[in-house]
């Protein structure tokens, strides 16, 4: 109670009152939770107080938290290791991306042992491999994320991993979305689980959504308006590809903007400089991959900027998800290239209403039609076009 009021906790969210006595009675979970629900805290704290009332208290490794990636591994230590600091429960985080000297300090800290170690699964198993790590006194296996790992196709590592655990064990899967692939990963993994749910799949209702509908040539410069209109303190750009990343950041610095990128490519020291330099507001805006889009708790974002449509909708409710945390408000604004029509069409079903479209700037020029059950084949026309004055 002293970690959870020194955090500043004070009421239980929904994922929260419901998994945390479920979690406490030893029973298996499934839960699909909104990003942003509180859902870390959710297993964190059960896990954390059947830990720390255990008669026998040693430091052998009692449970297991799988995430997709190293920011969400680094998130949730920290968050744990503010959670647990008044009591006897120690953590170690295990992500990939760094050098033979941190492989080597891990292996000594798994030998020495940690009550509840947080990982990625390639990381793991090259630990596992080596035969060192000490899973006797092993009891709580949690799958954070679960949807995204199993799109990053981690699905064969994560069943190599709960080879090594011991059968009896409480079983914890959170998950975005529920897929038929999550429900067949479940079945593999979980007993008898409890489904708990919470807004699956629906972007949180103080997020402020909006689309221009624009030709390609004119997002960088609508992107820069948006940028510099207005007196923003953090905001988060995401391109759907590193080569646009890079591209677009060097564009908005050339415009005098307080930018810098964030993606798969840079070290992992790096990228969370990066990250430390944006919570302080040394950085007011990220220029993102999908990287940032799930599990990276960030406060009081103001504005969410898709510079590309994302692939799907499960993406976009994980990219805008970034803002109107906890109870705050926030902005997410989608610039809808022409060939992006009809992904966006389909991102617009997922949320079972249309996204409010608004005017480009009149000194941009005017916008294509928003067309998307037409727009495709006249791009293929005009391609073609293309292509035969070419030869």
């Amino acid at each position: 109670m002293q970690g959870i009021d020194s955090m500043g906790f004070q009421e239980a969210t929904p994922v929260q009152e419901k998994a945390i006595p479920l979690i406490l009675e030893g029973k298996d979970i499934i839960g699909s939770a909104q990003t942003g629900t509180g859902k870390t805290a959710a297993f964190l704290l059960p896990i954390i107080h059947k830990i720390a009332l255990m008669p026998e208290h040693d430091d052998h490794i009692k449970a297991i938290v799988i995430v997709p990636t190293r920011e969400l591994a680094v998130q949730i230590d920290q968050q744990l290791t503010g959670l647990s600091y008044f009591t006897s429960v120690s953590s170690l985080a295990i992500y990939g991306g760094s050098d033979g000297a941190t492989f080597v300090r891990e292996m000594q800290a798994l030998k020495k042992g940690a009550d509840i170690i947080i990982v990625t699964p390639g990381r793991f198993i090259a630990h596992l491999n080596l035969m060192y790590v000490v899973l006797n006194d092993f009891k709580y296996l949690v799958l954070d994320e679960a949807d995204r790992m199993l799109d990053m196709g981690f699905h064969d590592d994560i069943m190599k991993i709960i080879s090594f655990l011991p059968e009896k064990r409480q079983n914890l899967l959170f998950s975005a979305t529920m897929p038929r692939r999550i429900l067949d990963l479940a079945n593999k993994i979980l007993h008898d689980p409890v489904h708990i749910s919470i807004a699956i799949s629906r972007p949180a209702e103080r997020v402020l959504q909006m689309a221009f509908i624009v030709y390609d040539k004119q997002k960088l410069a609508l992107a820069t308006h948006i940028l510099t209109s207005k007196n923003l303190h953090s905001v988060i750009v995401f391109c759907s590809t590193k080569s646009s990343v890079k591209s677009l950041t060097r564009e908005l610095k050339k415009a005098k903007l307080n930018v810098e990128e964030i993606s798969s490519d840079l070290e992992q020291k790096q990228r969370e400089k990066v990250l430390v330099d944006f919570r302080n507001r040394k950085i007011n805006t990220l220029v993102a991959t999908d990287v940032l889009s799930r599990g990276i708790d960030i406060e009081d974002i103001e504005l969410i900027l898709n510079y590309d449509v994302p692939n799907d909708g499960e993406d976009y409710i994980h990219r805008i998800g970034r803002t109107a945390r906890a109870e705050s408000r926030g902005v997410a604004i989608t610039l809808v290239g022409e060939n992006e029509q009809s992904t966006f069409a389909e991102i617009e079903k997922l949320l079972g209403k249309p996204v409010n479209k608004a005017k480009i700037p009149a000194q941009l020029g005017s916008g294509p039609e928003y067309q998307p059950g037409k727009r495709r084949s006249v791009n293929r026309k005009r391609s073609f076009d293309r292509k035969k004055r070419k030869f």
